[in-house]
């Protein structure tokens, strides 16, 4: 046995470093914990020798490029965290997310091809499974950015908008929960039913990864916050025809390129029944309703839950979709 490493026992082939016969050697016999070097006065009279101290060699740091790849942040585009579970009445979920995190703290700096490579990879997924919500949400941040400050211009020349900036509301389920017990007749009631009937939670929605700055991360939150209640104003459904639909009046309002996308890709899924009904009854009435209602994004929604659904559709120029023919 040999010695080596730092606090272990010295054995007697190990004593061999100390010229001195070990019935000479006093007790205990102490080790420095730095060096491993056995430390023992020797016998009076006798030279004191010993064994060349030990030394770990330095290791040097490796460089950047040779980085092990635990160290080396990956880009995926699975959920942030998974969706809570959805029991009895979503907004009543006893899970607390860290809500915050989707505008601070999880955005991710992108040069321009990385941008484009994301925006292709995301485009590309989206089309094969257009329930990917992540993968809209990142096509959306990576080619909206002009789009979104334009919007973020538009807000603060708005009274409404410019309070929205200011508060930053949340649609959460902490934040809209009381929408649950209003009157069945108000606007905040009919998103309740909406989000209840589908079971949807409002805690579900991806976070912001690719926007620069925390003004225009809160833009995109709020757009993509906001979809459920553009949901239950038009009254349309959330299957794909309906969608694709909402992702019209969503492109009038703020001219996404992802909008835009979004309705080719879905609309190239569509068999041709669903083609036909789509563009002769959805598509004519969604670019007409885009037109002619207000500026949707920069309305403070949560002010006017306890408002009556149909006077909310009135002030705001809002056509509900018409029933599918029979």
């Amino acid at each position: 046995m040999r010695t080596s490493g730092e606090g272990r026992v010295p054995t007697l082939s190990g004593l061999h470093h100390c010229r001195a016969p070990f019935s000479a050697l006093p007790t205990p016999v102490t080790i420095n914990p730095v060096r491993s070097t056995i430390v023992a006065p020797p016998p009076s009279g006798a030279p004191t020798r010993h064994a060349p101290p030990r030394t770990t060699p330095s290791i040097e740091p490796l460089p950047a490029a040779v980085q092990p790849l635990s160290s080396v942040p990956l880009l995926h585009f699975r959920r942030h965290r998974p969706p809570p579970p959805k029991i009895g009445n979503p907004f009543y979920s006893s899970v607390r997310l860290d809500i915050d995190a989707m505008i601070e703290g999880a955005r991710v700096r992108l040069n321009g091809w990385q941008q484009a490579a994301v925006a292709l990879g995301s485009a590309v997924g989206a089309l094969l499974d257009p329930r990917r919500a992540d993968l809209i949400a990142a096509l959306g941040e990576t080619t909206g950015k002009p789009a979104f400050e334009r919007v973020l211009e538009r807000m603060k020349r708005n009274p409404e908008g410019r309070a929205v900036l200011l508060e930053r509301p949340r649609v959460i389920s902490s934040k809209v929960g009381h929408a649950w017990d209003l009157p069945p007749n108000t606007f905040g009631a009919a998103y309740a039913r909406f989000m209840g009937s589908r079971n949807f939670s409002p805690d579900d929605r991806p976070p912001v990864r690719f926007m620069e700055t925390e003004e225009l991360a809160y833009v995109a939150m709020r757009a993509r916050e906001v979809h459920d209640f553009w949901h239950t104003l038009f009254g349309l459904p959330t299957n794909l025809i309906g969608e694709s639909a909402l992702k019209v009046i969503e492109f009038e309002q703020m001219m996404l390129p992802m909008c835009l996308l979004s309705v080719v890709g879905g609309t190239a899924r569509f068999n041709g029944k669903q083609r036909a009904l789509f563009y002769q009854h959805y598509f004519p009435w969604a670019i007409q309703a885009g037109m002619r209602c207000t500026d949707l994004i920069s309305i403070y929604y949560e002010q006017h839950f306890h408002e009556d659904l149909e006077d909310v559709r009135r002030r705001w120029g809002i056509v509900p979709a018409p029933s599918p023919p029979t």
